[in-house]
């Protein structure tokens, strides 16, 4: 093979095609960038806030409702919705539903007591102004 010649097609070799190539007359530099470091990473797992308190406290009042006044299911209601409050902003909503449930209940249980007392204290005044007469 004469080296005049510059083969074509599938004899070209590697160092001919680089031969053909114009080199640059200065180096080409790309811009530089900041180096990132990559850290791997645990996966990040959300915990749901707590509103056990609030959810206590809606349900016992309900549950006031629904089985019968009791007066110390309203209290107990009262006192986790109060600290329900203060504790667990996620369970607000349920711990004021609880709170007005359960004091509603015991304005109910307060009215019916002072009812029940100024009963009491009236008929004891008739009885006492009418006298017995046997």
């Amino acid at each position: 093979m004469n080296p005049e010649i510059t083969p074509t097609g599938p004899e070209r070799t590697r160092q001919h095609l680089q031969d053909e190539v114009p080199q640059p007359s200065a180096p080409i530099t790309s811009p530089s960038y900041p180096q990132v470091q990559h850290v791997p990473s645990q996966p990040v797992y959300l915990v749901a806030p707590p509103r056990g308190l609030g959810i206590t406290s809606m349900v016992l009042g309900l549950v006031s409702i629904v089985f019968g006044f009791t007066f110390v299911l309203p209290v107990v209601s009262l006192i986790l919705g109060i600290i329900g409050l203060r504790r667990q902003p996620a369970g607000r909503g349920m711990a004021l539903t609880g709170v007005i449930i359960s004091s509603l209940i015991l304005l109910v249980w307060v009215a019916i007591i002072g009812v029940m007392l100024i009963a009491a204290i009236v008929a004891a005044g008739t009885a006492a102004t009418a006298g017995f007469r046997g």
